[in-house]
């Protein structure tokens, strides 16, 4: 079973003119609904959590001429399989709990879908795009595995802002990098919302930076390394760029880390083949 929750207040001020909710207020609706669920899964029920977002779900009434105040366009809004990843389920949390991680979910959703679009984009059409995207999601695979493996033990932040080469839209995604005993663990809807961001950059051939946060709670303080994103490739970045870069994001609105340390970025793999779509690069060898 499918459900969507107003998970914050303010979409569900804007679905209430919708009459979805009755006439009870926000924190009713919290706990009956999380009543509901309860009952649910104690019926053996396997729900399927999604964030109900008021002007996505506009949107969704709009492009499939459904009327929002009705509860089959509820329905299918809480079922629509074009939402990205695998489901969110209920497991039995308080909504306390749970709403923050469901909206966190929702927001890496977001990225996955956009990042998707622009990334199919970017590869193209048939066995060519298909080759190009296999190359990219490849290296990109690669390139995520060293940074984990160059982070070092601890939990550390990825970040990462790319457009394409002829103002192309904005693309960000962000994710936390947890290496303990040597190890990857942790992945989630973020780690794959930043790689599927990563590779539509990389297939654009666009610009941007990455930037890897060392873990704030080492001795040494919160280092930094950065990539610059170029041609769809990344290569390593000067002590002065990443300070730039930082100072940058800081400019958008994202906090700097006190006491920062720039670092240079360490080596990546080579990026994927630029072959055109006879599978060969300009002097190179096949696209594999």
């Amino acid at each position: 079973m499918a459900l969507a929750v107003a998970a914050r207040a303010a979409d569900f001020v804007g679905l209430a003119r919708y009459g979805l909710f009755g006439t009870a207020p926000y924190r009713e609706y919290l706990r009956r609904t999380e009543s509901r669920l309860r009952a649910l899964r104690g019926q053996g029920v396997e729900v399927h959590l999604r964030v109900f977002d008021a002007a996505d779900y506009e949107d969704y009434c709009e492009a499939f001429g459904l009327d929002p105040g009705e509860a089959a366009a509820r329905v299918a809004y809480a079922a629509d399989p074009q939402l990205a990843g695998e489901p969110f389920v209920y497991a039995g949390e308080r909504l306390a709990e749970l709403l923050p991680v469901l909206v966190d979910d929702h927001r890496a959703r977001v990225r996955i879908s956009v990042a998707g679009e622009a990334l199919l984009d970017a590869v193209g059409d048939g066995p060519y795009g298909q080759r190009r995207l296999v190359a990219v999601m490849r290296f990109v695979t690669a390139a995520y595995l060293a940074l984990a493996g160059g982070a070092g033990e601890g939990c550390h932040l990825l970040t990462l802002r790319c457009h394409g080469p002829e103002d192309g839209e904005e693309l960000t995604a962000a994710a936390d990098v947890r290496v303990e005993g040597g190890r990857l663990v942790g992945t989630g809807r973020d780690a794959e919302a930043f790689c599927v961001t990563l590779a539509a950059g990389v297939a654009a051939r666009g610009s941007g930076a990455l930037l890897l946060h060392g873990d704030p709670a080492a001795s040494a303080g919160p280092q930094v390394r950065g990539w610059a994103l170029a041609g769809g490739r990344l290569r390593p970045m000067a002590v002065q760029e990443v300070a730039d870069s930082l100072t940058d994001d800081a400019d958008r609105g994202l906090p700097f880390p006190p006491g920062a340390v720039p670092l240079p970025g360490f080596q990546l793999p080579d990026g994927p083949s630029a072959a055109g779509p006879s599978g060969v690069e300009d002097g190179g060898e096949p696209l594999g």
